[in-house]
């Protein structure tokens, strides 16, 4: 069984896959993503749901995380690590109500300690955290 945790993790790795190769087959993906060998994989529901619906409002994430960054800064030059990691946070933040914002801020920032680094980390929670007093999400 794969926990939340490990559902995100998936998801920002399908993500970033898919970022580098749109053309890339998404279910077959994530099965292979979340195979453990000598199992059969059930994809959890909540992966499914968090792929499809950062795909599906990137420009609407896009925008939001936008909003803010400093003048000198734009989406093209954040590292796609990051903003991946921002996309799937933002989106359960504003898109999915169970779960608390402090939940997907936290998430967020353990994905950045293994993908990222620490300045991308103090980054990433800085505009989380924005997002989060601008929406007033508690």
């Amino acid at each position: 069984m794969i926990n939340r945790y490990e559902t995100r993790e998936i998801a920002f790795q399908t993500l970033f896959a898919i970022n580098a190769n749109p053309d890339v087959d998404t279910q077959a993906l994530m099965e292979s993503l979340a195979a453990t060998p000598g199992e059969e994989v059930a994809l959890p529901e909540y992966l499914l749901s968090l792929v499809a619906g950062v795909r599906e409002q990137t420009t609407q994430l896009d925008a939001a995380i936008s909003e803010h960054l400093s003048a000198n800064w734009s989406l093209t030059r954040l590292a796609k690590t990051d903003l991946i990691i921002l996309r799937v946070a933002v989106y359960e933040m504003l898109e999915v109500p169970e779960v608390p914002a402090k939940v997907a801020v936290n998430e967020a920032l353990e994905l950045a300690k293994k993908y990222s680094d620490e300045r991308s980390r103090k980054f990433i929670n800085g505009v989380l955290s924005a997002i989060v007093r601008q929406h007033e999400l508690v």
